[in-house]
């Protein structure tokens, strides 16, 4: 079975143990976990969270104000208005009116208040969590991203992050109404008990309604916010991957593959929105049944004497107003499975294991270093080892070939000497220091990896070379002669300043792998490592570019991962590795005289050249034969 068919089942059996995870999610272990998350905002924003809900709590006072003021209103200004034939008394009306306005303001303030600052603690949280899953995205090993996709790595930066906080925005108002209700509560108590009985009847109903819509609910929003984050990494690798699909015709099969995706996202909501549709209706009719028994029981005691009208208004009022801090927790507790999710996706990145000790050790000597490779051993997959016993020396200011046959491990022998990642066992040393005792960015002050792919930022030529270091444009200039791009980038419209594109555009593949090279030289690295780094240039450019690397570099040592002859020849010795071990090394005209295996691999290109100028050569005899025999 390939490797791609192994993942693809290993990935769908994954997503088949998670479906089946979250349709077991108790409602209950939900809630708990939702409200630990919920902890972690309070304690990291106490003093907004604490003034967001005072505000809630005003607006929360203020409504049940606005009863007593429209029950004394009624009691004090519209009864003795009717009693005494159309007129009332000036100042009744113009208290009633003042009571009534003051408590709309007051009212209205709490609602700004609450908003404002939901929105602070919301909008803070998220940023503060990006910060540190993109802070940790940094500090993680380059191994760890090897085992996670972009789109995943994306998905967690951002919509896991605005799940996580989503319950935020309606929290204060949530906390703040439970001060409306209990208010509410106390005072229809006070008004009339057994109007107040009769109508908290439809609390354990409530309660009950609830704890249903939990239940039928947490394992469906489980599953669409796992199913969001499924989407966004399909659209990642398709929009990054967007040549490929369109060179090979590949349009409708990815478009197939990202609908099956989103359409499983798109059912997933629907089913959320299906039990929401339901429940929702019915948390809302409860509290309105309530007020419709209030309503029948009320007029009896109405009738009866035993009620005043104002308190009958006061009290229906009231129970209106119980439906509103019951949706406000509704909303709260409908986001909580969001958020688990969610949370638990950002947590798994800030938990992540696999970083890079550090030591206290300097790089910071003069002149080019020294590189020590001693017994190296590394793999991706712990089973399957990519180097094997790697050893080797490299003195000061040498230029030294690495050269294999394809998934030999040179790429992984580079990032093993830029340090992006350890070795599993050996040592690898620059001027005798074991780089995992460098302290933190000892490394790559010292030492400059040139990939064969080029990435270049949205952002100018000078922006792209010198990547934030204050560096003068003498300087820069420079490292762009030496990497030959001088001519090419004097000849753009804004020479330095001119913007590349996203990943570099508007350049050709030749002048990407240049200009990145520049940003390496600006540096003055000690080590400079070049993957292949000159693929896309032509021999001549490259020749010259590897010239005066050797000229006008004293201060580094070079170490360059090589195919062509013409490259090979340049350096001082070569390192031979076939299948993840060093099999010889030394000068390359001696690996040429002894190593069987490096003398075909270098000598592969000439002989092909060879053989079809060789074949060409008899196609002509033949022709030429044939011309003379027809001529007789």
């Amino acid at each position: 079975m390939s490797k791609e068919s192994t993942e693809s089942k290993e990935s769908e059996e994954s997503r088949e143990s998670e479906k089946s995870e979250e349709s077991k999610a108790p409602a209950r272990s939900v809630m708990l976990q939702g409200f630990r998350v919920i902890g972690v905002a309070v304690r990291a924003e106490p003093g907004v969270f604490t003034a967001a809900v005072l505000a809630s709590a005003l607006y929360g006072g203020m409504t049940v104000a606005s009863s007593w003021a429209l029950g004394w209103a009624t009691d004090h200004a519209v009864l003795p208005a009717f009693r005494d034939g159309g007129e009332a008394a000036t100042g009744a009306l113009l208290l009633a009116a003042l009571f009534i306005v003051g408590v709309a303001v007051l009212k209205a303030a709490g609602v700004m208040g609450r908003r404002i600052l939901a929105g602070v603690m919301q909008y803070r949280m998220q940023a503060r969590s990006r910060r540190e899953v993109t802070r940790q995205y940094l500090r993680l090993p380059l191994a760890w991203h090897h085992r996670h996709p972009t789109g995943q790595l994306l998905s967690n930066a951002n919509s896991d992050v605005e799940a996580a906080w989503g319950p935020l925005a309606p929290l204060p108002m949530a906390v703040g109404v439970i001060v409306m209700l209990v208010t509410a509560a106390v005072a229809i108590v006070l008004v009339d008990p057994v109007l107040a009985l009769v109508g908290f009847l439809i609390f354990p109903a409530i309660a009950l309604l609830n704890l249903v819509y939990q239940r039928r609910l947490s394992p469906l929003a489980m599953r669409a916010q796992r199913l969001r984050a499924e989407v966004s990494e399909v659209a990642h690798e398709s929009f990054d991957g967007a040549l490929v699909v369109k060179t090979l015709g590949r349009e409708d099969a990815e478009a197939a593959r990202f609908q099956a995706r989103a359409d499983e996202l798109r059912d997933a909501n629907i089913a959320v929105g299906r039990v929401r549709g339901l429940f929702d209706p019915l948390l809302e009719a409860l509290p309105t049944l309530g007020v419709l028994a209030v309503l029948l029981v009320g007029a009896a005691r109405l009738e009866s004497g035993s009620l005043a009208t104002g308190d009958l208004v006061q009290v229906s009022y009231l129970f209106t107003l119980l439906a509103w801090p019951i949706r406000a927790l509704g909303w709260v507790l409908a986001e909580l499975p969001r958020s688990v999710v969610g949370w638990s996706r950002v947590r798994d990145v800030l938990d992540a294991t696999g970083s890079m000790a550090y030591g206290t050790a300097s790089l910071d000597g003069a002149g080019p270093a020294r590189v020590t490779a001693e017994n190296v051993r590394y793999g991706y997959d712990p089973g399957a080892p990519v180097l094997r016993d790697v050893s080797f020396r490299v003195e000061p200011g040498r230029t030294v070939a690495v050269v294999g046959p394809t998934g030999s491990g040179k790429s992984t022998l580079t990032q093993l000497l830029a340090r992006l990642i350890d070795p599993d066992v050996g040592v690898v040393r620059i001027d005798g220091t074991d780089l995992r005792d460098v302290a933190k960015g000892g490394v790559s002050g010292a030492v400059a990896l040139v990939l064969q792919q080029t990435f270049l930022f949205d952002d100018t030529v000078r922006g792209n070379v010198t990547l934030g270091l204050d560096v003068p444009d003498e300087k820069i200039w420079a490292a762009l002669r030496l990497a030959q791009a001088e001519g090419f980038v004097s000849a753009l419209r804004s020479g330095l300043d001119t913007r590349v594109g996203e990943r570099g555009a508007s350049l050709s593949g030749g002048q990407r792998q240049r200009l990145a090279l520049a940003r390496a030289l600006v540096r003055e690295p000690r080590l400079l490592i070049l993957d292949d780094a000159t693929s896309s240039v032509d021999p001549q450019v490259e020749k010259r570019i590897l010239h005066g690397l050797r000229e006008e570099s004293a201060e580094s040592t070079v170490v360059v991962v090589a195919y062509r002859m013409a490259t090979i020849a340049l350096a001082d010795e070569v390192v031979y590795l076939e299948q993840g071990t060093v099999v010889d090394h030394g000068p390359h005209d001696e690996l040429l005289a002894r190593c069987e295996g490096y003398r075909a691999l270098v000598t592969a290109y000439e002989r092909e050249e060879a053989e079809r100028a060789d074949a060409l050569d008899e196609v002509v005899d033949e022709s030429f034969d044939s011309d003379e025999e027809v001529v007789a």
